[in-house]
Protein backbone atom coordinates (compact mmCIF):
# COMPACT_ATOMS: atom_id res chain seq x y z
CA UNK A 1 0.00 0.00 0.00
CA UNK A 2 1.13 3.52 -0.90
CA UNK A 3 -0.30 6.72 0.18
CA UNK A 4 0.63 9.86 -1.06
CA UNK A 5 1.54 13.54 0.35
CA UNK A 6 -1.28 15.25 1.01
CA UNK A 7 -4.35 12.84 1.34
CA UNK A 8 -6.85 12.94 3.39
CA UNK A 9 -8.83 9.79 4.66
CA UNK A 10 -12.04 10.34 6.55
CA UNK A 11 -13.30 8.32 9.33
CA UNK A 12 -14.11 4.65 9.38
CA UNK A 13 -12.21 4.58 5.53
CA UNK A 14 -11.04 1.01 4.45
CA UNK A 15 -8.51 0.86 2.18
CA UNK A 16 -7.44 -3.03 1.06
CA UNK A 17 -4.27 -4.50 1.13
CA UNK A 18 -1.91 -3.17 -2.28
CA UNK A 19 -3.89 -0.03 -3.22
CA UNK A 20 -2.06 2.63 -4.09
CA UNK A 21 -3.43 6.38 -3.18
CA UNK A 22 -1.96 9.39 -5.45
CA UNK A 23 -1.39 12.59 -4.13
CA UNK A 24 -3.41 15.41 -3.36
CA UNK A 25 -6.75 13.24 -2.96
CA UNK A 26 -9.50 13.12 -0.63
CA UNK A 27 -11.11 9.59 0.48
CA UNK A 28 -14.84 10.16 1.84
CA UNK A 29 -15.85 9.01 5.17
CA UNK A 30 -16.95 5.20 5.20
CA UNK A 31 -15.23 4.36 1.68
CA UNK A 32 -14.22 0.97 1.15
CA UNK A 33 -10.64 1.68 -1.48
CA UNK A 34 -10.15 -1.51 -3.41
CA UNK A 35 -8.28 -0.07 -6.66
CA UNK A 36 -6.20 2.23 -6.94
CA UNK A 37 -7.17 6.16 -6.90
CA UNK A 38 -5.42 8.36 -9.29
CA UNK A 39 -3.77 12.00 -8.08
CA UNK A 40 -6.05 15.05 -7.66
CA UNK A 41 -9.18 13.71 -7.01
CA UNK A 42 -12.24 13.43 -4.45
CA UNK A 43 -13.31 9.48 -4.50
CA UNK A 44 -16.48 8.17 -1.64
CA UNK A 45 -18.32 4.84 -2.01
CA UNK A 46 -18.43 1.22 -1.45
CA UNK A 47 -16.52 0.76 -3.81
CA UNK A 48 -14.75 3.96 -3.69
CA UNK A 49 -15.21 5.71 -7.04
CA UNK A 50 -13.82 9.06 -8.12
CA UNK A 51 -16.30 12.08 -8.57
CA UNK A 52 -14.55 14.95 -8.65
CA UNK A 53 -11.05 16.24 -10.03
CA UNK A 54 -9.49 18.59 -8.74
CA UNK A 55 -7.23 20.43 -11.57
Amino acid sequence: MKIGNNVWIGGGAIICPGVNIGDNTTIGAGSVVVRDIPTNVVAVGNPCRVIKNLD
